[in-house]
């Protein structure tokens, strides 16, 4: 399949009708259209159909000549292979010379297509889209939903909730009413049925953004900004916040159970809003579960969880209203699908939704609660769950409470030397390497179904560069279904950090590709944006971590480019000296460097020339070097090697049996010298004794490392501290010494700065 449309990519594919869509307004993004709207495509700001049908025709008549689409070559390949198939091309080609037959056929079914979709405006459930495309027998039987029973019964479901849904909005609002509040509630139709234009496109290529402040959106007590004009107001005026109808009445009950108050102020639905505006966002200041920080992270996880079970339920109920037309038109059913674009409502592969995390034991929480914000009537039955809590769980641990869990750790404080954040983080299980494939059924939830037939994947970063490097090596294997990802999401991205952040690079940029097979999609009924190779600018990513750096950053600025526009939080930094606790002089010695590239080789030559030379000859010891990157400290062990210094490494990879006896050596002076890593200190803590004279290589990104660090000097006779820096470690530096000092000691023409 990429062969067949890798030749064209970048072309679009035109219609009838999508001809005027590159016209449409950029306001128009937030007017939201009916889901019976995207099937038949009535609305003239998603297609020059309607409007073409309904205006005086002049311009329907004019011959002009147009260089064949992707569609149009689409159409001529598979007809060289299918009498029916050629005879549409043929019929096509007649339209576009003006012949007034077929217009006419065209009309006529274009209403024959109206009636039933706005008869059938209930909520739909989930079936896969190869089970969806059955109704047309475009598949091969191997594709399609394993267990044809279990697939019969869905499409029951599927029938009978259609039905009911219906009388449950006509007994809320009369008929008018209904249609005007799924015009408004619809941000997910408008935002994929958005055509962009080559103007837009480029200005996406050139990721040239300018942010400007949103002072109307105060969330989680951070201030945010925008490429957009954003209010809450706009966000949240959707009737049902722009849910389907069971996902908003099962999270006001759930909130209401919980013993919540104003539900509709609270922190879940303001985030749910701002996530249900598709635009990418970046939140850095999350105060994570595991320090002291439940109730929000809690709030965050319930927002991006809703918006993931209201994507995947909105994208099979359009799926779901198309097939049962296309049953009813039956034997042209396929020529619909290619004189029209009413029907495009696929992607390239099933999965839309991908969640990035870094451990199970965070897997384990947010999967409970995408089960538990489910509807009832979508969880019947939950296939695995056993399974998945052996898996992902931790024992006896695994069936308690969130609560249950920080507060069991933070009474058995007392027990252990380790931090209670530590504790709560590292409690459960810490497997970092795990991949789980999500499908939602009408009346179940299957965990761990096949890749290409789920809704949504979890996965660690790790997990799924292991599946990459599989598909390179052997060639039957692929990773096609991340094709088709329109909501990514990574959440805790601080914690990844501290594990390798290029696998989340590569992962990302293999998102969106033209796939290497078919896999029994219908291609006839494939998003244009898709063939197109344009679905990376309709994709939504979400990041959520408690800190920025820049590699999170850069992520952010240069491999989201979603078309709907960028927000972030912008907070200002209070600095965490306070927390530390001795009276110790903290000497912050700026080095200069000129560019990014540069600064890691100014580090190292500052430290040879300037501190070096004061500890070689220095009969004392205890002395430890603090470094941030792994990177880094094997620069500084080479270079300690080269100057024959006597030295002593406690990193990430360092054996157990030689971390034990090199902590021994420092302590007791048989080694001067100790290199300290901050991965090692995230996954160990561990608590050294024996340091004399405390030397910060680089400051480290998680800040409350910082006061850990400083305070091991408790007991040291001669106690200092010393701290490298430049300019591009403002970030780091912000969020230790507080945003205004930060911006002081970067800009001021002094050099060495102290704080006691």
């Amino acid at each position: 399949m990429a062969k067949r449309f890798g030749g064209n990519r970048g072309l679009t594919r035109k219609t009838p009708e999508m001809s005027n869509t590159s016209g449409r307004q950029r306001k128009s993004r937030c007017t939201c259209r009916t889901e019976e709207k995207i099937a038949c495509s009535p609305s003239p700001n998603s297609s020059g159909e309607s409007s073409a049908e309904h205006s005086s025709g002049v311009a329907s008549e004019e011959l002009v000549y147009k260089e064949p689409s992707m569609y149009d070559n689409l159409l001529m390949t598979l007809g060289s292979v299918d009498a029916p198939l050629a005879d549409v091309y043929k019929r096509r080609q007649r339209e576009e010379e003006g012949k007034s037959d077929t217009d006419r056929d065209e009309d006529g079914s274009s209403e024959s297509l109206s009636g039933p979709e706005e008869e059938s405006d209930g909520e739909e459930s989930s079936l896969s889209e190869s089970e969806r495309s059955h109704a047309i027998g475009s598949e091969p039987k191997e594709t399609r939903n394993v267990g044809i029973m279990g697939q019969s019964e869905d499409d029951a479901y599927e029938n009978n909730e259609a039905s009911d849904t219906d009388q449950e909005y006509d007994l809320r609002v009369d008929e008018q009413s209904a249609v005007n509040a799924s015009e408004v509630a619809c941000s997910f139709n408008s935002h994929l049925a958005y055509t962009l234009s080559k103007e837009e496109l480029d200005n996406l290529l050139k990721k040239k953004l300018k942010y400007k402040v949103l002072p109307s959106i105060n969330i989680l007590n951070c201030k945010w900004e925008g490429t957009q004009e954003y209010s809450l107001e706009d966000l949240s005026k959707y009737p049902d916040y722009g849910l389907k109808l069971k996902l908003y009445k099962h999270w006001l009950d759930l909130f209401k159970t919980s013993g919540g108050n104003d539900f509709h102020s609270s922190k879940q639905i303001l985030f749910f809003s701002l996530c249900n505006s598709y635009q990418d966002i970046l939140h850095s200041n999350k105060k994570p579960f595991y320090l002291k920080g439940l109730e929000e992270d809690s709030s965050t996880m319930d927002a991006y969880v809703m918006h993931a079970l209201n994507h995947i339920f909105r994208t099979r109920s359009v799926v779901k209203k198309n097939d049962a037309k296309l049953a009813k038109l039956q034997d042209i059913a396929k020529e619909e699908i290619l004189s029209g674009g009413g029907f495009l409502d696929h992607g390239f592969t099933r999965p839309k939704v991908l969640i990035l995390l870094p451990l199970a034991s965070i897997a384990l929480r947010v999967v409970r609660r995408f089960i538990q914000l489910t509807p009832s009537s979508h969880k019947v039955n939950v296939e695995h769950l056993d399974r998945f809590s052996n898996d992902f769980g931790a024992g006896s641990k695994e069936d308690s409470e969130d609560k249950s869990v920080v507060h069991d750790d933070q009474k058995s404080k007392s027990e252990s030397s380790k931090p209670s954040d530590f504790q709560v983080l590292f409690g459960g299980n810490n497997n970092d390497h795990f991949m789980i494939g999500i499908k939602f059924t009408r009346g179940s939830i299957k965990l761990y179904s096949d890749f290409y037939s789920s809704d949504m994947i979890v996965a660690s970063p790790l997990g799924l560069i292991t599946k990459i490097g599989e598909a390179e090596v052997e060639k039957e294997k692929d990773v096609d279904y991340l094709s088709s990802i329109e909501v990514l999401i990574i959440d805790h991205a601080d914690i990844i950090a501290m594990q390798n952040w290029s696998h989340v690079n590569t992962v990302v940029e293999q998102l969106n590709r033209l796939p290497s097979k078919q896999h029994g999609t219908d291609v006839m009924r494939i998003r244009p944006w898709y063939l197109d190779g344009h679905a990376q600018f309709y994709r939504q990513t979400i990041i959520l971590a408690s800190y920025l750096n820049p590699d999170i950053n850069a992520l952010f600025n240069h491999h989201c480019v979603n078309y709907q526009g960028k927000v972030k939080s912008v907070c200002e930094h209070k600095g965490i000296l306070p927390k530390v606790l001795l009276q110790v002089r903290q000497i912050y010695e700026r080095f200069n460097a000129a560019s990014v590239v540069d600064a890691d080789d100014a580090r190292l030559e500052f430290f040879a020339k300037k501190v070096f030379p004061k500890i070689k000859d220095s009969i004392q010891g205890g002395i430890m070097l603090f470094i941030s990157s792994y990177f880094e400290f094997v620069r500084l062990r080479n270079f300690l090697k080269s100057q024959n210094a006597s030295f002593c490494l406690l990193g990430e990879y360092t054996m157990q049996s030689d971390i034990s006896r090199a902590r021994v050596w420092f302590f007791e002076g048989r080694r001067k010298i100790m290199l300290y890593t901050e991965r090692a200190h995230f996954y160990h803590r561990y608590k050294i004794r024996g340091i004399q004279n405390l030397i910060i290589y680089s400051l480290p990104e998680r800040k409350e490392f910082y006061p850990e660090i400083v305070n091991m000097l408790e007991g040291s006779h001669n106690m200092t501290c010393t701290v490298l820096f430049s300019r591009f470690d403002q970030f780091r530096l912000e969020r230790i010494v507080g945003a205004a000092s930060a911006r002081r000691m970067v800009t001021s023409k002094k050099d060495i700065f102290a704080f006691c």
